[in-house]
């Protein structure tokens, strides 16, 4: 389980996230989803110590984050960030089994068991073809299924995504987003998509302006009454042929003004649900 309770924290004085609230259980993956600007890249950057909150607390399984040396928190979680570039030279096969580093300590090599799961999970994302080549020669797409392939490597109990399916195209979102869910382990996930978010989601945490809008089961959360105000776009929930909830979105020309959120500020969770007790769907 990780968590957040209470969280602010602000930049240059303005708050980017205020008093805000997140648990995801064992084996759950929990989205953040929120226009631009909302928080959750700030939210998610809290919750594997890239930095560190003005108030509250984050908790990886029973212990405070500020407990975990560098190596230890390395070993159970698990971080995919946005594209970045590095002007160091290095193949896609020597990037993923960057993802070993933790387990190997000051004396300890790289084995042949090391490198089998570097390439067992450069082919479970579809890049098992791309281990010869520069990382720096990659397209988008193909750097972002190698640096998943990174994280896959680590076999950490929990994995945060800053929006993961950037630069994939539809087949790879998808099938990325599958085996998220296939792997079993705690995972929080930013995602801008909504429908991606219906899917593969078991819970979501919507943010405006840096505060909890609300929180709970996705297709609670995913309901007009929450996510109209909150993006200022009208939504019509729909069935697809599978039976999953999919959301169709109005031309911009029937736009809604924005708002914090639909309780004026405070933010609400759907009734009945909550973001730590909600069953998984």
């Amino acid at each position: 389980m990780i968590s957040a309770d209470d969280v602010t924290h602000a930049y240059d004085g303005v708050d980017v996230l205020r008093e805000v609230t997140l648990a995801a259980d064992e084996g759950e993956v929990v989205g953040l989803i929120g226009p631009n600007g909302s928080g959750k890249t700030t939210l998610l950057r809290a919750l594997y110590r890239a930095l560190v909150p003005d108030h509250g607390e984050i908790r990886v399984g029973d212990a405070p984050i500020a407990q975990y040396s560098s190596r230890m928190l390395a070993q159970v979680v698990a971080v995919v960030t946005q594209e970045s570039h590095s002007d160091v030279p290095l193949s896609v096969a020597d990037t993923v089994l960057l993802g070993r580093s933790p387990h190997l300590g000051a004396v300890r090599r790289q084995s042949a068991a090391d490198l089998d799961i570097a390439a067992d999970s450069l082919d479970r994302v579809g890049a098992g073809h791309l281990a010869a080549r520069d990382i720096a020669e990659l397209s988008g797409g193909e750097r972002q299924r190698v640096l998943i392939a990174r994280a896959l490597a680590q076999q950490a109990s929990h994995l945060l995504m800053d929006e993961p399916t950037n630069h994939l195209d539809i087949h790879f979102q998808h099938e990325i987003l599958a085996l998220v869910r296939e792997l079993g382990v705690t995972t929080v996930v930013v995602l801008h998509d909504l429908n991606l978010a219906a899917r593969y989601c078991d819970r979501l945490v919507l943010l405006s302006r840096g505060r909890v809008a609300a929180a709970g089961r996705t297709e609670d959360v995913l309901r007009p009454a929450v996510v109209e105000p909150v993006y200022g776009i009208h939504v019509d929930p729909v069935r697809a042929g599978d039976g999953r909830l999919q959301l169709l979105f109005r031309s911009p020309d029937h736009r809604m003004p924005q708002t914090h959120d639909h309780t004026g500020g405070h933010g609400t969770r759907p009734t009945g649900q909550d973001v730590r007790t909600s069953p998984r769907m």
